[in-house]
C-alpha cells in the first residue's frame, strides 16, 4: 500500500529544506504542517532555549490499539547541508550535486515514519498508538533529547531510524563517548638565555602522550587525541600546553578506566616536573545494550523475515538519541533506513532502500 513516487517526491522535499544542527526552524515547520495535513497534532518543546536556537523537539500520539510503540528520527544534518539538491539517478541512487551532504541522514527516517502514517491513514488500517519524536540537535552529541521531558513517552519498545548499512541492519548497543581536555602549566623562560629556568610544558606533554595507546585500544574501545596546542614563540620556554581528545567505549566504565590511564600519564610527568596539570571531561553519551531476546529486537526480526530480509544485528560505535532512550528505561534499536557515507558529500541513498526501510515501518506500526 505504500505511495512509492509520494515516498520519494516528501524525501526529496524534506532534503531540500535547509536544516543543519541548531536551524531547523524550517524543517520543524514542515514537519507540523505535514502532520497537521494528516490530523496529527505535533507539539514543541523548548530545547532550543537551552542552546540559543529557535527549534525544540517535536512529539506526536496517534491513538490505536495494544501496546504503544515509538519511532524516532532527528531533525538535523551535518555540515555542508546549506542549498541540498537530491539527484535521482537511472540506476535508482540518489545523491546529492557533490557540493553538500544529502541528507539521507536522516530524512530518509523521516520520509519512512511519514510515508507510513500517511498510509495508515487514507487506507484506514488498523494499528497500535503510535509515539513520534523527532529531536533537534542530535548531530552534537544528542543535545536534543538531553534536555527533553521523557515523562511524556508512553513507549517501552521503540525504532530509531539512524543508522547507515543494507536495510535488515539493527544497532543492539552502542558506545559511551567522552570528551576530555587537559592543560599543562609549567614556567615561561627565554630559551636562549635562561632554558633553565623555565618548565618545558610541550615537553611533558610529548612524554605523556607517547605512553599513550591510541586507536583501537581493544574489541569494545577507542582512544584519541585530536588537538595539541601550546607554546607562543620559538625562543620561549612554552609556559601551556593543551589537549583535547575522546575515548569511546562499549563498556562504560571501560571508558572511564582509559580516561583515569590519561589522567594518570599526565599527572606522573607533571609531577617529575613540578608542573601544574588542569585537566577535565564530559560524557556526552553513555553505552547502553539491548537483549537479543528483547521484544523490540524479536519483533523486527518478526517484520524483516515476513518480508524476505536478512536480519543483522550489530553493535556500532557512533551514539543515537537511542542513548538517551535507553537511560529512561526505553528499549530502543537504532535500525538502517536508507543512508550510506554518511557525513560527506559522497553520501548516498536508493530509491528501493526507501521503499523497504517504509514497509518496515508500516509493518510495526500496524503489529497488534
Amino acid at each position: 500500500m505504500i505511495n512509492k513516487e509520494r515516498l520519494i517526491n516528501e524525501f526529496c522535499r524534506l532534503v531540500s529544506i535547509d536544516s543543519i544542527t541548531f536551524n531547523e526552524r524550517k524543517m520543524a515547520d514542515h514537519l507540523t504542517a505535514v502532520f497537521d495535513e494528516m490530523g496529527i497534532e505535533l507539539t514543541e518543546d523548548n530545547a532550543g532555549k537551552y542552546y540559543n536556537s529557535d527549534t525544540g523537539n517535536l512529539y506526536g500520539y496517534i491513538e490505536g490499539e495494544g501496546e504503544p510503540v515509538l519511532f524516532s528520527a532527528h531533525m538535523d544534518t551535518v555540515e555542508p547541508g546549506i542549498g541540498k539538491r537530491p539527484i535521482i539517478h537511472d540506476d535508482g541512487y540518489i545523491t546529492s550535486d557533490g557540493t553538500t551532504v544529502l541528507g539521507a541522514d536522516d530524512m530518509s527516517g523521516l520520509a519512512a515514519i511519514i510515508e507510513a502514517i500517511r498510509t495508515i491513514k487514507e487506507n484506514k488500517v488498523k494499528h497500535r498508538p503510535i509515539e513520534v519524536l523527532f529531536p533537534v540537535a542530535e548531530e552534537v552529541y544528542t543535545k536534543g533529547t538531553k534536555v527533553f521531558d521523557f515523562s511524556k513517552i508512553k513507549s517501552k519498545e521503540t525504532y530509531v531510524l539512524d543508522l547507515s548499512g543494507e536495510i535488515g541492519t539493527a544497532a543492539l548497543s552502542a558506545p559511551s563517548i567522552i570528551s576530555f581536555s587537559a592543560e599543562v602549566k609549567g614556567r615561561a623562560a627565554h630559551a636562549g638565555f635562561s632554558p633553565g629556568e623555565g618548565i618545558n610544558s610541550i615537553e611533558i606533554v610529548s612524554k605523556a602522550v607517547s605512553e599513550i595507546k591510541q586507536g583501537k585500544i581493544s574489541e569494545d574501545s577507542t582512544l584519541n587525541i585530536g588537538e595539541i596546542t601550546g607554546g607562543t614563540a620559538t625562543n620561549i620556554i612554552p609556559e601551556s600546553c593543551s589537549i583535547k581528545g575522546e575515548i569511546r567505549s562499549l563498556d562504560h566504565n571501560r571508558a572511564m578506566a582509559l580516561l583515569k590511564d590519561v589522567e594518570n600519564r599526565l599527572r606522573k610527568y607533571c609531577n617529575e616536573y613540578k608542573a601544574e596539570l588542569h585537566i577535565k571531561h564530559t560524557v556526552d553519551i553513555k553505552a547502553y545494550e539491548i537483549s537479543r531476546t528483547s521484544k523490540t529486537v524479536r519483533n523486527y526480526e518478526k517484520v524483516c523475515n515476513e518480508m524476505n530480509i536478512p536480519v543483522k544485528l550489530i553493535s556500532t560505535f557512533g551514539g543515537s538519541d537511542n542513548n538517551n532512550f535507553a537511560l529512561h528505561g526505553i528499549e530502543g534499536i537504532v535500525i538502517a533506513c536508507g543512508m550510506n557515507n554518511v557525513h560527506s558529500c559522497g553520501e548516498y541513498t536508493s530509491i528501493n532502500d526507501l521503499i523497504k526501510s517504509t514497509e518496515i515501518i508500516f509493518k510495526l506500526m500496524t503489529m497488534l
